[in-house]
């Protein structure tokens, strides 16, 4: 892993450096080429953009690791009124959204679990009310057996509720497995956090292994498997099991970040493959914007002349 990585993982949790950074003009450029804004409005005109270009899309309200029952339950409106949104605007038959159960009250310390589930729930019935789906993002391992629990309780209800996994856990192979079922949708990442050598692999060869062991699990299972990454090698490496495991176009997906690679995101979707682009829009874009850095560390080149231009 790059000598970056570590650093500005703890950034993302630095209240300083956030102040610091949300008053920094260029730095608002860069935020901007990740984030395209902070309202409902900013994310509904951006997934209109991208479906014009052939694109799907899934939305996250940022926010996350949420102490305050009252902010649990905005988070919660916050989403109920973009699945309204994107119903209203036809946008919804190519727009999903993606939750962070740490969001919408799983980190609550009284009843955290059973909170995050019912808000859970609430979204997910906006969301089929609009006519499409719910995501569930994985964050943090501490959070990962709490979040797949939630994930089966609301498969009962709502069968179309889509799991991430990590495949930089040791676990997830072994996820991969048990959810490789008919109709269970599967987003598989690298993984964003900074875990422990104990529970996750470090090095990125070993990352990237990881990842083709679990893509082989995905693409050979009964389920739809959503390829999350940015990786030359493997977008043609899962293209490649797709074929040999006798995978069409539209049997599976690949999803990258918006700002990332627009112009391979496009590619592929004239290609005849379904692409999905993560769009994250709300105020609290600061830990979100660090975790990108550290997997890009070259565009901490910008952010290093707007810390100097702003003395």
């Amino acid at each position: 892993m790059s000598l970056l990585r570590q650093p500005l993982l703890l950034l993302a949790r630095s209240g300083v450096v956030k102040n610091v950074v949300s008053t920094m003009p260029v730095s608002a450029g860069i935020v901007h080429s990740y984030v395209p804004g902070e309202t409902t409005q900013a994310a509904v005109e951006a997934t209109a953009a991208l479906e014009a270009d052939g694109l799907k899309v899934t939305l996250d309200f940022l926010g996350e690791d949420t102490l305050d029952a009252a902010q649990a339950q905005a988070t919660v409106d916050a989403y109920v009124e973009l699945l309204g949104a994107l119903a209203a605007q036809g946008l919804s038959h190519g727009a999903e959204v993606s939750v962070k159960l740490s969001a919408v009250g799983q980190a609550l310390p009284d009843g955290g679990h059973a909170i995050a589930l019912e808000h859970a729930r609430t979204i997910c019935r906006a969301a089929r009310n609009a006519g499409t789906t719910v995501t569930l993002d994985m964050e943090d391992h501490t959070t990962t057996d709490s979040t797949l629990s939630i994930l089966r309780e609301l498969r009962k209800d709502f069968p179309e509720t889509g799991a991430v996994l990590q495949a930089y856990l040791h676990r997830t192979e072994a996820d991969c497995r048990q959810l490789a079922y008919e109709g269970s949708r599967v987003r598989l990442c690298k993984g964003a956090y900074a875990e422990p050598e104990t529970v996750a692999f470090t090095d990125r060869l070993d990352v990237d292994k990881s990842y083709v062991r679990c893509l082989k699990v995905l693409l050979a299972g009964q389920g739809y498997p959503m390829v999350a990454t940015h990786d030359p090698r493997m977008v043609e490496i899962a293209s490649s099991l797709a074929s040999r495991y006798g995978r069409a176009p539209g049997t599976y997906e690949f999803q990258m970040l918006y700002g990332i690679r627009p112009d391979e995101q496009r590619r592929l979707a004239a290609a005849g493959e379904t692409v999905r682009v993560y769009v994250p829009f709300g105020q609290e874009w600061y830990g979100y914007l660090m975790r990108r850095l550290a997997e890009r560390p070259q565009n901490l080149s910008f952010f290093v002349k707007s810390l100097i231009s702003k003395k």
